[in-house]
């Protein structure tokens, strides 16, 4: 045996031999991190899609009840039958309301999304009040909540 054939004689890896196990393994790792990345592709392609189709039924649900609240609208106008211009009022409304269901079935989540990204580029001062607003009614909900689960916990065991 000569000594470039011969085991190492602690037990380890010749350097030749040691390269080509890791070229190996990084192939393996590339080749698992690809299959990964095509499942995630497929798997977010899949959400999206069920995203969209679940926006779509409540798209349609809202628009239902939008023109359901129309309707009463309209209907509680003629009760002002002796008064036109109540009655017109009621009638407009109801009419604005229509509209608002016959757009919000027209249109797609992208057509929300883009007039509600250029509402907020068209307004950023509103967005940003109204998002502190949100935040601020959120919190308070928040505490509110907290607030109630500690009071019952140390009920009893105040000095």
């Amino acid at each position: 045996m000569t000594a470039a054939t011969s085991p190492d004689p602690v037990g380890h890896a010749k350097p030749a031999d040691t390269r080509a196990d890791l070229e190996d393994l990084r192939h393996d790792v590339e080749d698992t991190a690809s299959v990964a990345a095509e499942r995630g592709r497929g798997f977010a392609a899949a959400a999206r899609q069920h995203a969209l189709a679940y926006v779509d039924d409540r798209k349609g649900e809202a628009a239902r009840s939008v023109s359901d609240l129309a309707k009463s609208l309209r209907d509680s106008g003629k009760t002002f039958d002796d008064r036109p211009n109540v009655r017109a009022f009621f009638d407009s409304a109801a009419e604005g309301l229509d509209d608002l269901a016959g757009s919000i079935e027209r249109r797609s989540l992208d057509d929300f999304y883009h007039e509600a990204e250029a509402f907020a580029r068209r307004s950023p001062v509103t967005v940003a009040v109204a998002t502190f607003a949100a935040g601020f009614l959120l919190s308070r909900f928040v505490k509110a909540s907290g607030t109630t689960e500690a009071n019952r916990s140390y009920d009893g065991y105040r000095a």
